[in-house]
């Protein structure tokens, strides 16, 4: 089993930048293919990004593509998501979450683990 904590949300204005960081204990960071998420109020959860075990494979939603990084410090069982050029749009809790398998996936029930999430919010 994993631990998740994230951190690094707040509140800021358009064209800023965030990063979140997810925190990982329990057993082998290595091991899990890791996603972030978010969801609005109103809204379903939807997958931002997403990193294989290894962080050679991403994945991007397309409306954060160009905008947001994930990478991953696998000696630190740290996963982080640069946000830049943030938007009103982008105002949600952010999850992460974690899966026991090499590749990363966008869809939510293949994820074990869940962080606690962090709010971001972008003013206008």
């Amino acid at each position: 089993q994993v631990q998740l904590v994230e951190s690094g949300g707040g509140l800021v204005q358009a064209g800023d930048s965030l990063r979140l960081s997810c925190a990982a204990s329990g057993r082998t960071f290595s091991s899990y293919a890791m996603g972030w998420f978010r969801q609005a109020p109103g809204k379903e959860r939807e997958a931002v990004a997403a990193i294989n075990r290894s962080g050679g494979t991403t994945y991007y939603v397309a409306s954060v593509k160009g905008r947001f990084t994930i990478s991953r410090d696998n000696a630190k069982n740290t996963v982080y998501l640069q946000m830049n050029s943030l938007k009103p749009e982008d105002t949600a809790v952010y999850y992460c979450a974690a899966r026991p398998r090499s590749y990363s996936s966008s869809y939510s029930y293949e994820y074990d683990y869940w962080g606690q999430g962090t709010q971001v919010t972008v003013s206008s």
